[in-house]
């Protein structure tokens, strides 16, 4: 028979390759250009069983950025052509406009943390202000996304007034009312198109001698370049000085965060401006690629149709704003044949969204290792007595091992004293408490209880001298006095005492 001792593997299946490395280049670090963001969120260490360096990537979503990103350069554009679907290709640019405009939505509702409902009004302004300019003065497309830019910023800080003094569902009241004011206004102009449904005809960065096909791929092209523009902004912003105050300043911190020297107020001012300009230049480009603007831009459903990509990916996430984007728009342009239909599925995806995730798509997976581990913790508490060992499960995630075998050799010493809690014992404590002489047996006991650890250990306090004595519990924590046990006064000193020896072996018993 073999004496070679069995080995089980512990833990997980390393299903991610760890890279090699040896030396210096344990520990190089790759940044993009003008920052200190690192390319790969990278730890060196030794591998316990080889010995051999290694680097594990700690961060991976940059490597899935990357390939998503590949992704939906390559694909639509291929898929469109193979398939000689326009529709295809038209619904490709929308997404990724749409994309654009939320990965700058989540710098005011995400990083910023303001409520606007404007964003579609400050795009729609931009829109119709180059549109116009390009009609009546032939403004070129590249001058349209410029007057765009100052009309955003512009009404970015015309609508930044009151966001430092409204918070909430009001500045959203405020925001809501200002689309529907420019919506009615656009709608009874005569000026900007209200007999024709809006401004057409104005110049576009698509060249006249592409056909249909060309013409969609290259606009295409286009837009998923702004919607990369879109998210460098988003990164620039969230990730440096401006986006680490306003996170450290969450809703309804800020008088900490201000008390410690960060002026939320400018902070939130800034990010709101820079995102205002941005989605002015987009809506400048929106006017050249759809050669013009219409009301729709104002409507209320296309607010909600946006607000419904954000919650859907994940609030506060830039993936989750172009995953979010990316289905919506794949369900309201691609199945155009279901009708009314796909509106009320994508009502169905966003309340599932809501009711069943935490921060949409893009939070399932942390919701996931939370109910694993609340599962773990409910399974570990069903096997395992109150007071019992660890369980092998449990001893992977200790780091100090010496705990495993404290808890346990304390787990057999109190299976060894619960038999000794007899009437016979608990009388001969009553008759003296505080005794020299006691029996081995009851000295086993007391000796146990006096080395117990000190949180919550039983002790006295004299309310008078003499006359009154109450049983408390020590907190075992420094500054956080201890509690009352019960409202039961002692009139004397032994009394006292063996009603704590009483606490302490009926807690023995109950372990």
């Amino acid at each position: 028979m073999s004496t070679t001792p069995r080995m089980y593997l512990v833990g997980r299946w390393r299903w991610w390759p760890h890279l090699r490395a040896h030396g210096a280049k344990l520990w190089t670090r790759w940044r993009w250009p003008g920052t200190r963001r690192h390319v790969l969120h990278l730890r060196g260490h030794y591998n316990p069983k080889s010995l051999g360096a290694e680097l594990k990537v700690v961060d991976k979503r940059p490597i899935a950025w990357v390939v998503g990103l590949v992704l939906l350069a390559v694909v639509p554009p291929l898929l469109g052509v193979a398939l000689d679907s326009t529709n295809l290709l038209a619904a490709a640019a929308v997404f990724a406009l749409y994309a654009a405009i939320n990965l700058v939505w989540m710098l005011v509702i995400g990083t910023a943390g303001i409520f606007s409902l404007a964003t579609l009004a400050i795009v729609g302004s931009a829109a119709y202000a180059g549109a116009w300019l390009s009609i009546e003065y032939g403004l070129p497309w590249w001058g349209m996304v410029g007057v765009g830019t100052v009309v955003g910023a512009a009404f970015g800080a015309l609508v930044a007034i009151p966001a430092n003094r409204l918070e909430g569902f009001y500045y959203a009241l405020l925001t809501l009312g200002l689309v529907e004011m420019l919506r009615v206004s656009v709608v009874q102009s005569r000026a900007l198109g209200s007999a024709t449904g809006g401004l057409f005809g104005a110049d576009t960065y698509v060249p006249d001698a592409f056909d249909e096909t060309q013409a969609l791929v290259f606009a295409y092209a286009c837009c998923f370049v702004v919607m990369l523009l879109a998210l460098a902004l988003y990164r620039f912003v969230n990730g440096n000085r401006l986006g680490r105050i306003l996170r450290c300043a969450p809703e309804k911190h800020e008088a900490f965060a201000e008390a410690c020297g960060m002026d939320v107020r400018r902070a939130r001012t800034h990010v709101f401006l820079i995102s205002s300009a941005a989605l002015g230049a987009i809506g400048g480009f929106y006017a050249a690629h759809f050669k013009g603007a219409s009301p729709s831009l104002f409507a209320i459903d296309q607010l909600m149709l946006l607000m419904a990509m954000i919650v859907i990916g994940g609030l506060g996430r830039a993936e989750g704003a172009v995953v979010g984007t990316l289905l919506v728009v794949a369900i309201d342009k691609l199945l155009v044949d279901l009708g009314p239909m796909r509106l009320v599925l994508i009502g169905a995806l966003m309340l599932a969204t809501v009711l069943f995730t935490r921060n949409g798509l893009f939070g399932i997976r942390q919701q996931w290792r939370d109910f694993r581990r609340k599962r773990a913790a409910q399974a570990r508490a069903a096997r395992t007595e109150k007071g019992g060992e660890f369980m092998p499960e449990e001893a992977i995630a200790i780091h100090d091992k010496a705990q495993i075998a404290f808890r346990r050799f304390d787990k057999r010493h109190r299976d060894a004293l619960k038999p000794l809690v007899r009437p016979d014992l608990i009388e001969e404590h009553r008759r003296d408490p505080s005794g020299m002489r006691h029996s081995d047996e009851l000295m086993r006991l007391l000796v146990y209880f006096r080395h117990a650890s000190v949180v919550d250990k039983y002790a006295l306090r004299v309310d008078e001298p003499f006359k009154r004595y109450r049983l408390i519990a020590l907190s075992g924590v420094r500054g956080v006095p201890p509690r009352l046990v019960d409202d039961r006064v002692y009139g004397s000193l032994p009394e006292a005492f063996h009603a704590v020896f009483l606490k302490r072996c009926q807690d023995l018993l109950e372990s």
